[in-house]
């Protein structure tokens, strides 16, 4: 018994430990239309399963070599309780649409959804995977 409730608290920890290299920044959700996007025109191939995916800020456009790039993240905070439980996985398909951009990371209304009970600006946590 001692060992199986070692090992849940091992990977318990390694998922938490994983974030502790992250970077925080803020969330919105952003509405379709989704297309045309600045990384992939209007190729419908370009969003992932789940319409996970995001536009980002300037601090992470990189030039638009942000592009393709993956991040994991979490909801850490909000108005009103809003995280939900766990990570999502989400792809970035462009450039924030809106200057000044309202956060650093515009999620899609799916992905959104997916972190967070609420419709306002949360503090995330994510890395790039």
């Amino acid at each position: 018994m001692a060992p199986l409730v070692l090992a849940i608290l091992l990977g318990f920890l390694s998922n938490e430990i994983m974030f502790v290299l992250g970077d925080i920044g803020t969330a919105t959700s952003f509405r379709p239309p989704y297309l045309p996007t600045r990384c992939y025109g209007n190729r419908q191939d370009q969003f992932p399963p789940g319409n996970l995916f995001v536009a980002v800020g300037e601090g992470l456009w990189d030039n638009g070599a942000a592009c393709g790039r993956h991040y994991r993240m979490r909801c850490l905070s909000g108005n009103n309780k809003p995280c939900k439980d766990g990570t999502i996985d989400v792809k970035v398909v462009d450039f924030c649409p809106k200057s000044p951009c309202p956060s650093t990371i515009l999620l899609s209304n799916d992905a959104f959804a997916a972190i967070s009970r609420s419709n306002a600006k949360i503090n995330i946590e994510y890395i790039q995977i």
